[in-house]
């Protein structure tokens, strides 16, 4: 029984795959590579037309485009995709640049962030916890304070447990869900049929029948191919109330590269869970779609946990109208006799903090012995990967683990392209090779650490919702660095002499796309 269950999920998964068509006329690439053709088409016609007349007005174009990136506030990496379009393709780099700067349709969602955001402040806040850090950390509490300016608080008397897999993260859970008194609140990005969500659901339709105010967020993208168009119709026959973040229509926004990539459970405002667990049956390995799905999450208990009730709140908000509701009361809980310091983050494509990154890379500058990293992408920018780079080439120990298995082919052969130049400066890149990676966790020096959503792309970094949780001190930091050990056990040393032998069409595919990889 139980192999022909996972036969039958096999083959639904087959199926669902057959809508990437349809998925990808919904996506980056798909705008880029339609844009490209019809850029093609439009030269071709222009050229045969108006012969030299076109060439000096696509050379003067270029020009002028140039200069207006130049003068822009751009990522330098980003200005420099854009200048490879500008040169090599002046009408189809204006179009898209033109098209991506325009914000057609979602400057009303700017204008809610604006709104939603503009008061943030942190919730329940410790304003011993910050100068307890600056006693035994100040360079770690220097982050703190940038965290609070973003409205994210540090806490104590906060218990996180840590989850090597899928599998555990999921038991826990519907522990906590059955034992839910007043409210359940889910925020996930990708939620699909099987006896994952299913298990969930169950629980959720219980509790709503019993009262409870049960509420479900999820990406819009959960409508092409996992979820009916309209399932929170079907939740809301339950009791359930739901949204779905910006349902997809073909091309008609900038809106729709701006994702609700996070993962968040909040049960009675007292327990929160994060990582990188979605409510889909190959992150519990109930299916097998890349080998074996390696992941991790993190269940928070005590005072931090309001943090990730209001950024549930906050994102339920965007997609409506009025201020962001109160943190229900009562409170979390303070747990005593807890170690170390947790703050909780957000990250938003849509303001001017790069959030997820800086976490990143203040982790980075400040190591003194080793950074154990997991992550399923590598697309870097300049600033990224210099941190990256000088960390080792300071004598620390910094070790990516990335997927044997890939998911995606292009942002495969996108990561390898920069292999070589971190590899050079001393870092260390293994791959899983039981399957795919899609852990998002950093370890360093067995006293700082940070657990959640935010991978090491484009996407999370620019262009997604985001959240995680930042750890100094916590005793779950020993179980994080013994994963991150467990795990390489099972995974291959990336060499010079093996990127020599990779697919010629890998390397053919990175060495094209990447000048402009921030745009796919």
């Amino acid at each position: 029984m139980e192999e022909k269950t996972l036969h039958t999920r096999r083959e639904e998964l087959k199926k669902k795959g057959k809508k990437g068509l349809l998925r990808l006329l919904f996506s980056r690439t798909g705008l880029v590579a339609l844009i490209l053709l019809a850029n093609v088409g439009l030269a071709v016609y222009l050229a045969g037309s108006f012969g030299q007349y076109y060439f000096t007005a696509a050379s003067v174009l270029s020009v002028v485009m140039t200069l207006v990136l130049l003068s822009s506030r751009s990522n330098a990496m980003v200005k420099v995709t854009w200048l490879v379009l500008f040169l090599v393709m002046p009408v189809f780099g204006t179009m898209l640049y033109l098209y991506t700067r325009s914000d057609l349709g979602h400057r009303a969602l700017q204008r809610r962030v604006g709104e939603v955001l503009q008061d943030r402040r942190p919730v329940g806040e410790q304003p011993d916890a910050r100068q307890r850090l600056e006693q035994v950390d100040p360079g770690a509490a220097g982050l703190s304070r940038y965290l609070q300016r973003c409205g994210f608080g540090t806490y104590q008397q906060t218990d996180v447990t840590y989850f090597p897999s899928g599998e555990a993260k999921f038991q826990a859970m519907l522990e906590q869900l059955e034992q839910a008194r007043n409210y359940i609140y889910l925020e996930y990005f990708i939620i699909d049929k099987g006896v994952m969500w299913d298990s969930v659901l169950d629980i959720l339709r219980r509790k709503a029948a019993q009262g409870l105010d049960v509420r479900v967020l999820y990406d819009g993208t959960c409508e092409m191919g996992r979820l009916p168009r309209g399932y929170h119709r079907q939740l809301a026959a339950w009791g359930i109330r739901s949204k779905a973040f910006a349902p997809l229509m073909p091309f008609l926004s900038t809106h729709y590269n701006y994702r609700d990539h996070r993962k968040i459970l909040v049960i009675d405002g007292q327990v929160a869970f994060t990582g990188g667990v979605n409510l889909a049956d190959e992150y519990i390995n109930r299916v097998e779609v890349y080998g074996h799905w390696k992941d991790a999450a993190a269940m928070i208990r005590g005072s931090a946990v309001v943090s990730f009730t209001r950024l549930f709140l906050e994102m339920w908000c965007l997609e409506g109208r009025g201020n962001v509701e109160p943190v229900p009361a009562p409170l979390p809980v303070p747990l005593p006799g807890t170690s170390g310091f947790v703050i909780p983050y957000g990250d938003c494509p849509l303001d001017a903090d790069m959030v997820g990154e800086r976490v990143y890379m203040d982790i980075l500058n400040r190591a003194r012995r080793y950074v154990h990293i997991m992550t399923p992408y590598l697309l870097l920018d300049g600033e990224l990967e210099t941190a990256l780079e000088y960390a080792a080439q300071r004598g620390v120990e910094v070790v990516l683990i990335l997927p044997g298995v890939p998911d995606k082919k292009i942002p495969y052969a996108l990561a390898k392209t920069h292999y070589p130049a971190l590899m050079d400066a001393g870092v260390q890149i293994y791959e899983y090779v039981p399957g795919f990676v899609h852990a998002k966790v950093f370890v360093c020096d067995d006293r700082e650490a940070t657990v959640g959503t935010v991978n090491l792309d484009y996407r999370s970094l620019y262009h997604h919702f985001e959240c995680g949780t930042y750890l100094w001190g916590t005793s779950c930091i020993r179980q994080m660095e013994e994963d991150f050990q467990d795990t390489l056990k099972r995974c291959r040393l990336v060499t010079r002499q093996g990127l020599k032998k990779d697919k010629w069409t890998r390397r053919l595919t990175g060495f094209v796309l990447k000048a402009i990889s921030p745009l796919l």
